[in-house]
């Protein structure tokens, strides 16, 4: 059986290098627009899940992680003598402008901490140190930012609101779909710059005064101690902070991934891209096998004169159907693991292919070759033995 299915499947090489095409087409797609939504999914919640806090504290007026009402500073050391709580940092994160020279204005994301902080650092730096940042207006951002930012090394300098921004270092991997460029700096770096007009800088700014308990942040980053029960560490930091929310980080990540999901179109799109990925490969090896059982009916028709059951001729077309998804996922999934790691070491833009996707996506490839070999396999089920005497 298994050296009759071969003979039919590779005796018309340039059909069957067609319907290879045609799967990997099908798995590509499905497999990149999948990892796609995923890691879409991940790039909102970036930051969260770059933390290492147990609990992030946010007004109860938040909607998701850059859509929220800022908290003051003095939350950071209330929170701190909630029983359970081991450490508290606070975290500014707001929007502001970017400007080079003559270049247009750029959107960027400041994102304030503490560098000499536990609970929140920008991962991989790929240049510079955390400790830099304490230096009045120094800045890092990701490489990959780089070109949209008009500027090429460390070292080189902006303007955002009416201060400069002097890279001191860069990151990797830091870089979110649906946000603008991320700008890292000191807490005190970042309240000066989102408080200061869009002006000409002086010619001798002073230096970012430290924050007071009045001035406001966006979030307070909580580590609890071992042991504690995070759910009940929620209700009493909620109780001992006014007009606050508290979340784990788990929550926090799938309010952020839920909101983008569900306002906009991105998963639909993605899952009609899938879909369409999945018909046009049915269709594509649907044709293949239909004309490969129609090229050799009159072997089929001789294996019924010969006694051969239904169903040994079935796992015929059937052994066709599994060679050819087996011979198309292979090329086509690793098509998908080099074009991801492309996309993410020079676009920082992740397509995340998990384990569990790329069995999800074999299984997928297998039932669609073996959906097509229905068809094909109603064509044998009349076929009448008397047509091997046929002239």
């Amino acid at each position: 059986m298994v050296s009759l299915a071969r003979k039919n499947l590779f005796q018309d090489l340039p059909r069957f290098v067609v319907a290879q095409a045609g799967i990997m087409f099908a798995v590509s797609l499905v497999t990149i627009q999948t990892g796609l939504f995923s890691g879409f999914s991940r790039s909102t919640s970036l930051l969260v899940d770059n933390s290492k806090a147990d609990i992030w504290v946010a007004s109860e007026d938040l909607r998701f992680l850059d859509l929220t009402v800022p908290i003051p500073l003095q939350r950071r050391n209330q929170a701190q003598q909630v029983q359970g709580v081991d450490r508290a940092e606070a975290l500014i994160l707001r929007g502001t402008v970017w400007r080079r020279s003559s270049t247009p204005l750029t959107s960027v994301r400041v994102v304030g901490f503490d560098p000499e902080g536990q609970l929140f650092q920008p991962k991989k730096l790929d240049q510079g140190t955390l400790s830099q940042l304490k230096q009045p207006y120094t800045v890092m951002v990701d490489r990959s930012d780089l070109d949209s930012l008009n500027v090429n090394r460390v070292g080189q300098v902006a303007k955002v609101g009416s201060f400069q921004a002097r890279i001191v270092g860069l990151s990797k991997e830091m870089r979110s779909i649906v946000s603008p460029a991320f700008m890292f700096t000191s807490l005190e770096n970042a309240y000066a710059y989102i408080n200061s007009p869009i002006a000409e800088p002086p010619r001798n700014p002073p230096a970012p005064k430290p924050l007071t308990s009045t001035d406001q942040v966006s979030y307070i980053l909580i580590r609890a101690e071992p042991g504690q029960d995070l759910q009940a560490l929620k209700r009493r930091i909620e109780a001992a902070l006014p007009d606050t929310r508290a979340y784990t980080r788990g929550e926090f990540a799938d309010l952020n991934q839920r909101y983008w999901q569900k306002s906009t179109g991105v998963g639909f799109i993605l899952g009609l891209g899938a879909a369409v990925g999945m018909i046009v490969g049915l269709v594509i090896v649907g044709q293949i096998l239909y004309a490969s059982v129609s090229d050799h009916l009159k072997e089929f028709g001789t294996l019924k004169a010969m006694g051969s059951p239904n169903w040994f001729i079935y796992s015929v077309i059937i052994r066709q159907a599994l060679w050819m998804a087996v011979l198309g996922y292979i090329p086509g999934m690793a098509l998908c693991i080099a074009l991801g790691t492309w996309t993410l070491q020079t676009q920082a833009i992740e397509i995340l292919i998990s384990p569990m996707l790329a069995t999800g996506v074999f299984g997928l490839t297998i039932v669609m070759c073996i959906g097509a070999a229905v068809f094909a396999i109603q064509k044998v089920t009349y076929v009448d033995p008397a047509i091997v005497f046929k002239a």
